[in-house]
């Protein structure tokens, strides 16, 4: 039987408008506050000319760059593009959504001057890698 291990477990949130990430330590959760200071991260990416921004930066430029700010693309995982859930979201947002040929949605974006498509899980990937 192999040797039981211990360490910090470790929680993550990866919600739809915020994330966080938890650690059990010293018998109570603990949120880890992200660069900000803050507890909760927004679920957002941009993408601009030069860069691509996550979180609080992210959220912060929506204003000046509302087709290229993807939020709430967790709505999109796991749907199809006909669904009404999507096609009602879509009313309420900026950024364009497309179907792929099977009927899955994909987020259209202008990244450097290049017309991208996004899975919503990659959106989601990138929201991870930035709080973990």
């Amino acid at each position: 039987m192999a040797a039981k291990e211990e360490g910090p477990a470790i929680g993550i949130d990866l919600g739809t408008t915020y994330s966080c990430v938890a650690v059990w330590k010293n018998d109570r959760v603990e949120i880890i506050t992200n660069e900000q200071g803050n507890r909760t991260t927004p679920s957002c990416v941009a993408f601009t000319d030069k860069e691509r921004f996550i979180g609080e930066p992210a959220k912060n430029q929506v204003d000046m760059n509302p087709c290229n700010t993807i939020y709430d693309a967790e709505r999109l995982i796991g749907r199809r593009y006909k669904d009404k859930s999507i096609q009602r979201d879509m009313q309420l947002w900026p950024f364009k959504v497309v179907a792929t040929d099977d009927g899955k949605p994909v987020i259209l974006i202008n990244d450097k001057g290049e017309e991208k498509q996004l899975a919503p899980e990659f959106v989601s990937s990138v929201v991870l890698s930035k709080i973990r």
